[in-house]
């Protein structure tokens, strides 16, 4: 082969890949249905799933703590409150700046890894000072607070048509998410904690 048909056959070579890459789809920057689907059936499931746990119980197993340095239900139950408006209140932040033009190389995998990380609860995690339970609200009004915040978060996961993939936030634990990302987070963490109430439920002294 000569010279100048093997450059031939770079040149060809080379025109053949930019073709194939021109031909691949460009990821999806909004929700696809599925997601849509899934961020939907997780805060309806976890939001079902705490109120079952909490709703009839007494103010003597609302407040019972299996140990000093550990959350009673009613505790966690204000965690989980405080931490919904947060986590949605950085969707809302992140959608209100410039997208990322790397987004997809830099969150890729990430929905699936807090799909897998969050709800295990063998890796304990402090929570900041913020979300910290402080016993400032009765049962009544964090579960009115809970319903109250939740009912925005779902209606803006059912209705956005934002291009979420595009904005994107860093996350101490997973590095750079996006909002949608932190979306599914919210109901992710509300399963880990959910988690947590049937540890304190399960404990010998919980009263009966």
């Amino acid at each position: 082969m000569t010279n100048q048909e093997v450059g031939m056959k770079g040149i060809i070579t080379a025109l053949l890949v930019c073709l194939f890459c021109s031909a691949l789809p460009a990821a999806e920057p909004s929700m696809t249905p599925e997601e849509r689907a899934k961020a939907i059936k997780l805060m309806r499931d976890s939001q079902k799933e705490f109120l079952e746990a909490v709703e009839k119980l007494s103010e003597a197993q609302w407040a019972y703590k299996p140990a000093p340095e550990r959350w009673s239900v009613g505790e966690v139950a204000e965690h989980i409150m405080l931490s919904e408006s947060l986590l949605f209140g950085i969707v809302e932040k992140v959608l209100a700046v410039k997208p990322d033009p790397d987004w997809e190389a830099k969150t890729a995998g990430k929905a699936e890894r807090l799909e897998r990380a969050l709800p295990n609860r063998e890796r304990k995690a402090q929570a900041p000072e913020v979300l910290k339970p402080q016993g400032k609200w009765t049962k009544a009004e964090i579960l009115s607070r809970f319903k109250e915040a939740r009912a925005k978060t779902l209606k803006f996961a059912e209705e956005t048509s934002a291009p979420l993939k595009q904005y994107t936030q860093e996350n101490p634990f997973f590095g750079t998410l996006n909002a949608y990302h932190w979306l599914i987070y919210v109901p992710l963490h509300n399963i880990r904690h959910n988690q947590q109430m049937v540890e304190v439920k399960a404990d010998a002294g919980f009263p009966k």
